[in-house]
This record gives C-alpha cells, structure tokens and sequence, in this order.
C-alpha cells in the first residue's frame, strides 16, 4: 500500500474515533469500535507528529502551522489585528482568538498552543483589538462560509446560524441573508467568492 494512501487511511480511522468517543461520552449506547484506532497507535503517530490527524477543521491545522513555522523562525505574536498575515492568515488575530475562545477547544489544541506560547487569557483581560476593516470582516465572513460549505455541501444555513472559527463565533446566516440584499453592490470578485461555493444570485438580483 502507498506511504499517501496508508495516511489517508490512519486520518479516517482517527477522525472515526474521536466522533465515536464524542458520541459516547454524549450518553449514546452501542457504538461500534470497528475502524477505530486504538490508543497505543495514536500516541505512536503523534509522537512522529502531534499533528498528524486533527479532528478539528482544517482551517485551524492550516493557522497552527503557520504559526509553527513563525515560531520556530524564532518569531513572536503581535497584540494588533493585521500587524502579522502570513499566506492570507492573520496570525496575531489567530492567537487572539484562540486565548479568548480557549475553553471550546480540545485538549491537545491547547497542548499545541502552548508550545507555541499560546496561553489562555486571565480573567478580566482584554485580548487584542475588536475593530476591523471591511475587508478583514469580509475575509472572517468568507472563512466562515468556506467552512461550513466544506462540512455540510451546502451554503444554506439558517438566519441565526452561528459558525465557529478558530474559536470566533461568526453570524453566518445573517451575513448570507444581508449580503443577498445587497447583491447588486457587490464587487465581481466578491460575487464569484461566494458563487464558488454555489449560491445563486438571479432571484436576488431582479429585486436588488
């Protein structure tokens, strides 16, 4: 078998066992182990690397080691939104994120984090700046999109969705409801951004 398609397989099998250990720890009775990983052979494969097979979203391994790399090069993380974008991430605003939001996330993310120097922010501080530009809003809105469209094969979530990012709680359906409206103001790469993950426009537009 193929070193690719042999990790590809671990991946699945890992992936399979942390939805099963969610669903049992949820009260959920008579869930198969069959396809799971067994505990010796994860705590082998993250020894070669803790990273090997998120069960979290790509979007978050993609910051993480982004950040990685960043550290090792021996660099540190900026307070300021924007002051730190590294391949379209914004890593200052990233590690922000990942403080304020540090309880929502698993126990080997915060692992992780920690070799990174990534702490969870004390009680009463205030992480990181809360304005943006629209361009930045626009970016946290698409990453938002994109995820929830790579997850569920649609983009048709309902008005009060809320998706998680990184730890950062984005209205998605209300950003898809009041972008919609104003379909006609938006620019042609916007559009095709969107339009790229299959939303139709044509009803909107004859109103907008």
């Amino acid at each position: 078998m193929a070193i690719g398609v042999w990790a590809k397989n671990q991946r699945a099998a890992a992936r399979k066992t942390a939805e099963n250990a969610a669903r049992r720890a949820a009260g959920e009775e008579g869930v198969s182990y069959a396809g799971e990983l067994s505990e010796a052979r994860q705590e082998a494969l993250a020894e070669i690397d803790p990273g090997w097979a998120p069960a979290w979203d790509v979007s978050w391994q993609r910051s993480y080691r982004l950040a990685l790399a960043h550290v090792k090069a021996g660099g540190v993380f900026p307070t300021g939104v924007g002051e730190l974008v590294v391949q379209g991430e914004d890593l200052g605003a990233w590690a922000g994120a990942q403080r304020v939001g540090w309880d929502r996330l698993m126990p080997a993310q915060q692992y992780l984090l920690e070799t990174l120097g990534i702490e969870p922010a004390a009680e009463g501080e205030a992480v990181g700046p809360v304005l943006r530009s629209q361009e930045e809003r626009w970016n946290t809105n698409l990453a938002a999109a994109r995820q929830f469209h790579a997850r569920e094969g649609h983009l048709r979530p309902a008005r009060k969705h809320v998706e998680n990012v990184n730890g950062e709680l984005i209205k998605l359906g209300a950003f898809l409801d009041n972008t919609r409206k104003r379909v006609g103001r938006l620019s042609p790469e916007r559009r095709g951004q969107l339009a790229g993950f299959g939303l139709q426009w044509a009803a909107q537009e004859g109103s907008a």
